[in-house]
């Protein structure tokens, strides 16, 4: 450690990953980059789906020059394009109800939305099916722009905008597309008067029902107005329960009205003749299927990417510019092709233009006019049967002829067409202006970013604008993104001085991110950092006191350390609080965040990590929970000293702890998280806050984990660094996608608040494990136990691979074993929990179904299968590099795990774990051989179309392709090869280990043997062995014989005296001589909040104390050490004054532990420390003020002041005492004062004597409230005692586990022995009789003439894992894309450190409590 770096050793441990976050560049550019191309790809996939969507309405027209026969066919793939969105949404939202949640509607509610899902089904199937295959193709692209006028009226009648004046907006729109429609009329009105080609006075009714269709089609979208407007909010709060079943039922109305209309139109008339469909042409049924599919695919594409382009936060320019653009850009490419191919039609010019007049008969000629486009468009005719024709663009060519460019009057009526189209575009702008404006939480769930999941595949780009939700979440806003506070819970078990240091390192890394004044942030949270120590106290051998064992004290240099790092100076506030379990250690972080470490008395509370985390889930959620609840039931404070210590700079609050209770009375238990870590977990503050977004925007996920990676060095590091890779980016993403993760590992997991309260999970989690199967399921995996009960309540736990953190792993072998040991039977324990209550949690949880129950049975076989499937991997090794028959090779591979398994019951486990060690090394060996050999097969045979060829072939791509995908983590697929070679020792002989070892229930993992030393000598006084002749004789005498010894001779001496009396005396004696005299020098320095005391002649506490007596005797420790003593006076009065001065004359008791944990804090205040820490106080507190001059002014003096105080007069490495500091104090502020004077910068002297002050504070003692004091009995009494069991039960428990394990083992013998045996015999009878043909194929192509055989059941398990594999690899893609997402996002509103107004020269203190209180600097 560096205590001392002012003198002669000036060097500091820098941790890795202390240094400021940034943001990287790279992400910062992909993200641009990412952004563009997903606009990119919104724009070309709507202008698609639109263009196609006009290609085949082109087709199927009546006026088109395709015969019937083809245009009927069109007009049946119009409609499928249609009903294709909603046969999407009625697959989707019946999955839903079928295998996730089912809400029984309100039939009032479902019938007013079925009304209008029929109104805008008729209206869409009538403006589609009908009336646009009678208009152009330039008339079909504008009117779709009038389907925003329903939208534009709801909006002016609830009026929706936020500022008043924006009003404005839906008028022009409503005025625009009202133009439009008038544009529209006049259009066709010249172009009826004017004779063009194919118009009649019946275009004016379908005219009049374009408009009229377009005003049911806007009805579409009425749900968005209402939700904005907060109108019949109960109904929609209705709707949103069943929404699932109200669109399932809604889309199949849809798809019967657009059936219905498509029948009733063409059936009825007799254009529909089915037995012309069997009379299409090739040419005809390519161009119609694949128009079909582009415009399904595309519109699905675009509303996809739409999706993704909010979500990433790229609204403007990557969803509403494309979006908006949809229509121009499709115009415009309409134009180009029209004008860069019309001249690629070899047409023949007539000579005159033929028409006839409406309501006659005769036929009349007129001379060629000055209009390029009559003898163009009249040509046409003549190329309808050409088969060198592209038949879109001549269809497209035509229907641009029907406009007003082929009037033989003029050309100027085609400019109303124009205006048109600029009227509808312009009405849809103004109609969705709040799109552009509208900003996206960090992660949004679709249903709050659109109102309907269905899009319109006719209107793509204008209902993906009218779908967009008009009231969407501002991040910027305070009010709507709802804070949460979030307790850091590290548990400890003997780690190591730099483990430790990367837990620390991480709650100082997220300190900074969330407290540093100079910073902004958008993420609205509040957390507290907590450590449990298991197992923190030692007896001293010789004196028999309690003190802080070593892994203590390295915890409290690691903490100081670390604080020097990031502060260059010591820790400001540290208190030191004696607990019922033990102790506990409060420091203020330094950006005024709380650190507590709880030491757990393994005497006084059960240890191990599960009672670790009952013990702070009882206390944060239960205790913290109540005490905000019922304010009035906290114990009065009484600390003079730290209420000295309130910050005058409006910087840090008073009492940090208790300010983020009372910020918790405002958050309810939903938004409390738990975020469980181990003592060498290593992360940052961004898998924090992307574990936060899943539980803030998902109500029903109870706990969300992250990416963990191994670390360390060494082969079984390699090897479980591609075990950790594989089971993440496949099994657990699997896992996600398809129902919920099992286990989220405790190293790194948030859990919810409310979801540990519910019902079944902290009180079961509680259960003390009295059964065999109990202390495997419940001892053994605690995190997948806890995972197992919140699913079976109906809690989803997801997983988030964007969260990384770094944890320690096995290093060795044995240790290795003895963690998988533990893991491997709690595992299947759980799973099995699970599906035997699948019924059940099926109905509870909405996120796991029966094809997902399916799908981990599956799982489970597979891996119970696993020891039998490795088995006849290496028979197939031994027969493919020695030569060996298949029938001998398996009696070979089967030999060495019988061997095994025989040791295993005989053997203890260390001659185990050496045993499975040296098997290890030789089958890694024969799977190298193993591996080079089937390569070598592949070569010798000329191809790789083989079992193994493809399956080896197949594994290596898939796991490339994977690890591609995951380009952080690239360089885990080098450790693939160490991951194959370990295969057998991982899930053969790993498996049998844990099997046969299940009755061993202890942790098996840093385990310290100093305690067994100490154990056999604790009590010893002397121990001798001595040889006389052929006799060993050995004297031992203990502290109990000398006890015994002492009282028989004072009762020989005074056979008056009690034999209790000399201990109670002895005792006393002690405790006053622990009161040394220079603690009680420094009363007025330390804490005088006393923990209320029960009167010393209440005989209900005599009774207690007589009884911890006679239990501390019987103890390791010495409890005695733990009485209170309380002097005060006789008087008992009720008058505050009277109190107060009574608390001043209490004592705090220290125990035996405290004074050198005490004096360790107190090296803060020797005369080297003091001057780093005044120094780097003074610069903390004037960052923000633009005093540089001044403040590096007052550091220099104030620097020369300390040192001709304490120059000559104490020695660098000296604590100064009471007095020392007070005339420092007192010294230091004059000067402070004089320069500040002297600079006119009186007003920064409240925060220069606060530096000083807090500089200068020694280390509390306290003592807990009385009702924490109560809290913590209770706790300890009900579920946290202790356990001691009596042998009886020990030895009733060993015999359950051994007969546990006998079933276990049996179980897995016979499913593999028999699957081993059908092998075998399939192999002994031979492939000509048994086997399954498979073509084979060398690598140029050609069939060989020899076919492979393969066994039917070899080829089935290899099928079935393919399988699986396959629907893993297919749920990691899908979970890529959204994790990428989910990055994108962050990353656009990560934090930016920036500097803050410096104008915070108002001091404000807030009380919590009353917060109508403001006390200002003038009060001061």
């Amino acid at each position: 450690m560096l205590l001392y770096r002012d003198t002669w050793d000036p060097f500091q441990l820098n941790p890795v990953g202390s240094e400021k976050e940034k943001k990287q560049t790279c992400f910062e550019v992909t993200q641009h980059i990412i952004a563009v191309v997903v606009g990119l790809l919104v724009l070309t996939s709507a202008v698609i789906s639109k263009g196609s969507l006009l290609a085949l309405i082109t087709l199927c027209s009546p006026k088109s020059l395709r015969n019937s026969t083809d245009r009927q066919f069109y007009t049946l793939l119009l409609m499928c394009a249609l009903v294709t969105p909603n046969l999407l949404v009625f697959l989707k939202c019946l999955w839903k109800c079928a295998f996730k949640s089912y809400v029984a509607p309100n039939m009032k509610t479902l019938g007013i939305i079925s009304t209008i899902e029929i109104l805008v089904a008729l209206g869409t199937s009538v403006l589609v099916l009908i009336v646009m295959p009678q208009f152009d193709v330039f008339t079909n692209l504008f009117i779709a722009g009038g389907v925003c006028i329903v939208t534009s009226i709801l909006q002016i009648v609830f009026r929706l905008q936020h500022q008043r004046w924006m009003i404005i907006f839906p008028i022009c729109s409503l005025i625009l597309v009202l133009t439009g429609y008038s544009l529209l009329a006049s259009d066709y009105y010249v172009r009826i008067t004017s004779h063009i080609s194919n118009h009649k006075e019946n275009s004016y009714m379908y005219v009049g029902v374009a408009v009229l269709s377009s005003l049911l089609i806007s009805l579409n979208w009425w749900e968005n107005c209402l939700q904005a407007s907060n109108k019949i909010q109960d109904m929609l709060s209705e709707l949103d329960g069943f929404r699932e079943f109200a669109f399932m039922v809604t889309s199949l109305m849809r798809i019967a009205i657009t059936v219905i209309v498509y029948f009733l139109y063409y059936g009825l008339d007799g254009s529909i003749k089915w037995s012309d469909f069997k009379e299409i042409k090739e040419d005809a049924l390519t161009i119609g299927l694949g128009v079909f599919f582009l415009q399904a695919f595309c519109s699905a594409a675009c509303h996809w990417f739409g999706v993704v382009a909010c979500k990433i936060h790229a609204v403007r320019m990557s969803f509403a510019l494309p979006v908006i653009c949809t229509g121009p850009v499709t115009l415009f490419l309409g134009l180009l092709l029209f004008m860069t191919q019309a001249s690629n039609l070899h047409t023949t010019s007539p000579a005159a233009y033929h028409f006839i007049r409406s309501g006659t008969n005769n036929t009349i000629n007129y001379t060629t006019i000055e209009n390029p486009f009559l003898d163009f468009c009249s040509s046409l005719a003549s190329l309808k049967d050409k088969n060198t024709t592209p038949v879109v663009l001549l269809e497209i060519t035509n229907s641009i002829c029907r406009t007003s460019l082929s009037s033989h009057y003029a050309v100027w009526p085609f400019s109303m067409l124009a205006l048109e189209g600029a009227c509808m575009w312009l009405g849809l702008i103004t109609c969705t202006y709040y799109v552009w404006s509208m900003k996206v939480p960090r992660i949004e769930r679709t249903a709050q970013l659109f109102v309907r999941r269905l899009y319109e595949s006719a209107f793509i780009d204008l209902s993906l604008l009218l779908n967009t939700k008009m009231k969407v979440k501002d991040p910027d806003s305070f009010e709507d993104v709802q804070n949460c506070v979030i307790y850091l819970c590290a548990t400890m078990w003997h780690e190591t001085y730099d483990e430790m240091l990367k837990i620390l390192t991480s709650m100082f890394r997220l300190d900074r991110y969330r407290g540093d004044p100079k910073e902004e942030h958008k993420d609205y949270f509040d957390f507290e950092c907590h450590i449990y120590v298991d197992d923190a106290f030692e007896i001293d051998k010789q004196t028999e006191k309690k003190y802080v064992n070593s892994y203590v004290k390295d915890l409290v240099n690691v903490v100081m350390e670390v604080y020097r790092v990031f502060t260059n100076k010591e820790p400001d506030e540290v208190s030191i609080i004696e607990t019922p379990y033990g102790g506990r250690l409060i420091f203020v972080l330094p950006e005024g965040n709380m650190l507590y470490v709880h030491l757990k008395d393994k005497s006084l509370i059960r240890n191990k990590k599960r009672w670790s985390q009952i013990m702070y889930m009882y206390y944060l959620l239960g205790w913290k929970g109540y005490i905000v609840k019922n304010p009035q039931k906290i114990t009065r404070q009484f600390n003079p000293c730290r209420a000295s210590l309130v910050s005058l700079d409006a910087e840090t609050f008073v009492l940090p702890a208790h300010d983020n209770d009372s910020k918790r009375k405002h958050i309810s238990d939903e938004n409390v998280y738990i975020l469980a870590l181990d003592g060498d977990t290593d992360f940052h503050p961004s898998a924090v806050i992307l574990l936060v977004d899943r539980l803030r925007m998902y109500g029903n996920v109870g706990a969300a984990c992250g990416r963990i990676h191994p670390t360390g060095m060494g082969p079984m590091v390699w090897y479980q660094k591609f075990e950790y890779a594989v089971g993440h980016w496949l099994q657990k993403t699997a896992e996600h996608v398809f129902g919920c993760v099992l286990c989220s590992p405790g190293c790194f997991s948030l859990f919810r608040g409310s979801a540990l309260m519910d019902d079944n999970v902290l009180k079961r989690y509680t259960t003390k494990s009295t059964k065999a199967s109990e202390y495997v399921q419940y001892d053994q995996g605690e995190d997948r136990w806890l995972c197992t009960l919140l699913l079976q309540q109906g809690w989803r736990v997801e997983y988030n691979a964007a969260s990384d953190a770094y944890t320690n792993s096995p290093q060795e072998f044995k240790e290795f074993y003895n963690q998988r040991r533990r893991w491997g039977p709690s595992t299947l324990a759980n799973t099995l929990d699970l599906l035997h209550s699948g019924k059940e949690t099926v109905k509870r949880n909405a996120s796991i179904s029966m094809l997902y129950i399916f799908y981990q049975i599956f799982t489970v076989a597979s891996s119970i299968l696993g020891p039998a499937s490795v088995t006849l991997m290496v028979a197939g090794a031994f027969q493919f590099v020695f030569g060996i028959p298949g029938t001998l090779s398996i009696i070979i591979a089967v030999i060495p795990p019988l061997v095994y398994m025989i040791i295993c019951f005989l053997a203890n486990a260390n001659f185990q774990i050496t045993i499975a060690s040296i098997l290890s090394v030789f089958y890694a060996f024969l799977m190298t051989a193993s591996f080079f050999s089937i390569i070598g097969d592949m070569i010798k045979e000329g191809t790789f179309i083989t079992p193994t060829g493809i399956f080896l072939v197949s594994m290596t791509v898939m796991y490339l392709v994977t690890a591609i995908l995951h380009p952080q983590e690239f360089g885990m697929i080098v450790y693939g090869l160490m991951y194959f070679i370990c295969i057998p020792s991982g899930y053969l002989l790993l498996t049998i280990y844990s099997l046969v070892n299940m009755n061993n229930v202890t942790w098996g993992t840093r385990e310290s043997n100093k305690d067994k030393e100490e154990k056999k000598h604790v009590g010893v006084l002397c121990n001798r062995n001595c040889k006389l002749c052929c006799w060993d004789v050995s004297v031992q005498v203990t502290q109990e014989t000398e006890n015994l010894v002492l009282q028989q001779i004072q009762q020989a001496v005074n056979p008056n005296t009690s034999a209790d009396a000399p201990e109670v005396e002895m005792t006393a004696q002690d405790t006053q001589e622990g009161l040394k005299p220079s603690q009680t020098n420094r009363q007025t320095m330390e804490s005088k909040r006393v923990a209320p005391q029960r009167p010393i002649g209440d005989k209900k506490h005599v009774a207690v104390y007589e009884e911890t007596d006679s239990e501390s005797q019987n103890s390791d420790s010495d409890m005695s050490t733990e009485k209170k003593i309380v002097m005060s006076d006789d008087d008992d009065d009720d008058n505050y004054a009277n109190d107060q001065d009574e608390e001043e004359k209490k004592i705090v008791p220290e125990n035996d532990w405290v004074e050198p944990v005490k004096k360790e804090f107190l090296k803060k205040l020797t005369f080297a420390n003091l001057k780093r820490n005044l120094q780097e106080q003074i610069r903390y507190t004037l960052r923000n003020k633009n005093q540089e001059d001044v403040c590096e002014e007052l550091v220099q003096m104030l620097t020369d002041t300390l040192n001709e105080e304490l120059t000559d007069k104490v020695g660098p490495e000296t604590v100064l005492s009471e007095s020392q500091l007070e005339e420092l104090q007192d010294v230091l502020n004059e000067s402070a004062r004089r320069i500040l004077k002297t600079n006119r910068a009186n007003r920064l002297e409240p925060r220069v004597k606060r530096a000083i002050e807090r500089t200068l504070v020694a280390p509390q003692v306290e003592t807990l409230t009385e009702d924490e004091t109560d809290f913590w009995n209770k706790l300890l009494e009900r579920y946290l005692k202790p356990i001691s069991d009596p042998q009886s039960h020990k030895e009733e428990v060993e015999k359950e586990l051994k007969s546990l394990r006998n079933k276990a083992v049996f179980l897995y013998f016979i499913v593999n022995v028999l699957w081993i045996v059908a092998t075998f015999f399939l192999q002994a009878i031979g492939n000509d009789v048994i086997s399954i043909k498979i073509p084979k194929y060398f690598p140029n192509g050609t069939l060989s003439d020899e076919p492979l055989r393969v066994e039917p059941l070899s080829l089935m398990f290899l099928l079935s894992f393919a399988i699986l594999l396959v629907v893993q690899f297919l749920a990691m893609l899908y979970h890529r894309v959204y994790t990428l997402i989910h990055v994108l996002a962050y990353r656009s509103t990560e934090k930016d450190y920036k500097e803050k107004d410096p104008e915070d020269d108002a001091m404000i203190l807030e009380n919590h409590i009353e917060n109508g209180l403001i006390i200002t600097s003038d009060d001061l």
